[in-house]
């Protein structure tokens, strides 16, 4: 590690996530949060956190498992709802929808602008969206979310600029990019990873039929992440995110370094 690098870990210490009080966790699409941090949702809920979800899409084209003669439009419907019961099941009640046509189908301002509003409103400190600096994400929808909430995490305490995006400022002080290969810090999720499953796959069942592949596929990824991430973080099970202060995010690219 280079000199400039640990003078930084001494200078600026990554925050630490559960030292805050207001969370507003982004979502490209219904069930990527669960997938993503559900369990630390459901920790920081139970803990007696303000947490909110804003899910930027509508999963129109998720029809893979939907009934025959589905429409884009009923399938909308139904994943709103399963959304909403999900974020209830992990002890959240404030969601957020910017209702975008899934797939890429909008244009970039209106995404960014309808986060900046809904992060205008919660006023969260801290904000957890997926990492768009992943090689293997080939997910419009993720990258464009990943890449606008990082934007506006930066952005967010400036008063003028918010107020170009049609929104209020707000005092975020970090972002945490979770579905990351390089996670800075963790979270002990052990007794919240059963929420986790049981909200993704009791709520979501347009996208996960309790008798397909794909709902034990994920499923096992997520014990196992969890476990993987439990034993680098000596906390048995753990969630793992990229975190970035607000001293991380401008001018300082030994930022990105492993904690």
């Amino acid at each position: 590690m280079s000199l400039t690098r640990s003078i930084l870990r001494l200078a600026a210490p990554l925050p630490k996530i559960e030292g805050f009080r207001r969370y507003l966790f982004i979502g490209p699409h219904p069930d990527d949060i669960e997938i993503g941090a559900g369990a630390t949702a459901a920790k920081l809920a139970t803990a007696g956190k303000q947490v909110a979800f804003l899910i930027c899409m509508d999963g129109r084209f998720g029809l893979d498992f939907a009934p025959p003669g589905t429409s884009p439009e009923a399938l909308a419907a139904i994943r709103r709802a399963e959304a909403a019961a999900s974020a209830e099941a992990l002890g959240v009640r404030d969601v957020f929808f910017l209702d975008l046509c899934d797939g890429g189908f909008y244009e970039p301002s209106a995404l960014r602008d309808g986060i900046a509003r809904t992060i205008g409103q919660f006023q969260p400190d801290m904000i957890f969206a997926p990492d768009p600096c992943v090689g293997s994400e080939c997910h419009i929808d993720h990258l464009n979310v990943g890449r606008a909430a990082m934007q506006l995490a930066f952005f967010a305490p400036f008063r003028e600029i918010m107020a170009r995006y049609g929104a209020k400022s707000a005092p975020v002080q970090a972002i945490s990019l979770y579905m990351t290969a390089r996670p800075t810090r963790f979270v002990g999720i052990r007794g919240y990873l059963s929420k986790q499953l049981d909200a993704l796959f009791l709520c979501h069942k347009s996208q996960f039929p309790s008798d397909g592949d794909e709902a034990r596929s994920i499923s096992l990824y997520l014990k196992l992440r969890a476990a993987d991430f439990g034993i680098r973080s000596l906390l048995g099970l753990a969630e793992g995110f990229r975190v970035l202060g607000r001293m991380h995010m401008h001018c300082l690219p030994e930022a990105n370094i492993k904690k």
